[in-house]
């Protein structure tokens, strides 16, 4: 990737941005977007919404069906 340096009054109000915006020359014409970084410690607190156990558990279980098996019964669907 590569990489263009902004100057410092750009590089303030892209630090304050919180969701994607569009970049746009004077004349208004898109340049491009930009996305800001995460902050990964604001996701140290979550948790999944399914444990470890019940995962194992789930792999164990048997079932399911082949491709081909989804795919006769999808033919045979009017």
């Amino acid at each position: 990737m590569s990489k263009i340096i902004i100057d410092p009054m750009t590089a303030g109000q892209l630090a304050n941005v919180q969701a994607a915006v569009e970049l746009c020359d004077p004349s208004g014409n898109v340049l491009g977007y930009f996305a800001p970084k995460v902050d990964p410690s604001l996701y140290e607190q979550v948790e999944p919404p399914i444990s470890e156990e019940e995962l194992q558990q789930i792999e164990r279980e048997p079932g399911g069906r082949t491709l081909r098996e989804i795919l006769d019964d999808l033919e045979s669907q009017p």
